[in-house]
């Protein structure tokens, strides 16, 4: 209709009208039940990252279900013991960065230093900042439980408000309870509906749904997959580059740079906690800045190195899938729509469009080409003789 100058029908307008009208209640019912389908959608996202790991592990055993189960202890196990080690550590650096913090707005000679060193608007900028209220409270909190409460509520506020809805504990744990068994579930259909599924679609429309669902799942493997684990090697080589230069919570600021990586070269965001660390780090020790942050800059450049050296094209290898710009604008959107939903499954919604529309270019392009051809042979001086 749109492509193949085929008129205008009212049969066809009405169709189009039907279509519009479901995709549009279609978006309308996910984000109304949204807060409902946050737990599977989560559980979703795990099982396709971990699923590779079960099925190496079910290769070894044979049988399914003690797969499952022997690579989620495993994965809990490793997780408890990444807590056990990293908290103390977290807890230090907060404490430590908020007797910095404290030492800035107090008449200190750290903040006699500061006046010297920094230009007077920067200075009290820096000043108004970490002056603020909200600032002061988030370094002071000594209790971990209180400080991860604070940290969910200003970056994941839609996941607190589902676990603490009723601000009940045994909410959250159901929560909780709630994602592990969706998890369990998934991992274990995971097989039998990645086999099975294709005899539900009817046989004609059976090859196009398969070559479509195909790109789907090479871009999810080529970025969603490929790009986790590298955000994730990337984030412990940052943190421990600047745990070694003794850079203030060099630990959360290397973590975070890593979870930033997801989206490629978002990680140059990274620059500013890392300035401002470097700056807290010479005021502190006396030492000069553009030391502190050239030793910063050199981790950066190192850590950069073996990423586009050795770990893109061993693991992603030449294609990235969507650009950085792309996964921002689809981050934007479907977070629009559908809040923190939407940011869960930005990335897998949006390669499954492209996918559609690539097929959908595929097919105007086919068309064309027989249209091209049945004129060719229509106008050709044997047809005409």
């Amino acid at each position: 209709m749109l492509f193949d100058k085929k008129p205008y029908t009212i049969d066809s307008i009405v169709r189009l009208g039907i279509l519009v009208a479901l995709i549009y209640g279609l978006v309308w019912l996910l984000g109304y039940l949204s807060d409902v389908l946050i737990p599977f959608a989560v559980a979703l996202l795990l099982a396709y990252l971990i699923n590779p790991i079960v099925t190496f592990v079910q290769k070894k055993i044979g049988n399914r279900l003690a797969a499952v189960l022997i690579t989620l202890i495993f994965m809990l196990g490793f997780i408890t013991l990444l807590v056990w080690i990293l908290v103390p550590i977290i807890v230090s650096e907060i404490t430590h960065m908020g007797t910095l913090i404290s030492n800035l707005v107090t008449k200190s000679d750290m903040a006699e230093m500061a006046a010297k060193r920094l230009p007077p608007d920067i200075w009290q900028a820096i000043k108004d900042y970490i002056a603020r209220e909200e600032v002061q409270a988030f370094f002071k909190t000594d209790n971990f439980i209180e400080l991860a409460k604070s940290v969910i509520q200003r970056v994941l506020p839609g996941i607190w408000g589902l676990i603490t809805g009723t601000a009940s504990v045994l909410l959250g744990l159901l929560v909780l309870a709630l994602v592990g068994l969706y998890l369990i579930f998934l991992l274990l259909d995971f097989q039998k509906v990645r086999h099975d599924w294709k005899d539900i679609i009817p046989e004609q429309y059976r090859e196009p749904v398969l070559h479509f669902l195909q790109d789907f799942n090479a871009a999810m493997k080529r970025h969603f997959r490929s790009q986790a684990l590298i955000a994730g090697i990337v984030g412990v080589l940052f943190a421990t580059g600047f745990v070694i230069i003794g850079l203030p919570m060099g630990l959360i600021v290397g973590l975070f740079m890593g979870l930033l990586n997801m989206i490629p070269y978002l990680q140059a965001l990274g620059f500013l906690p890392v300035t401002f660390m470097a700056l807290m780090q010479a005021l502190e020790t006396g030492r000069s800045f553009w030391v502190v942050f050239g030793l910063a800059c050199l981790v950066v450049a190192i850590v950069q190195t073996i990423q586009d050296t050795l770990l893109v094209p061993k693991i992603q290898g030449k294609t990235t899938g969507l650009s950085p710009a792309m996964i921002v604008l689809s981050l934007s959107i479907w977070g629009k729509l559908l809040g923190f939903l939407g940011l869960l499954l930005a990335l897998p919604l949006t390669f499954l469009l492209r996918a559609y529309y690539r097929r959908f270019l595929a097919k105007i392009e086919m068309n064309i080409d027989e249209t091209v051809k049945k004129n060719d042979s229509c106008g050709s001086p044997e047809q005409s003789g």
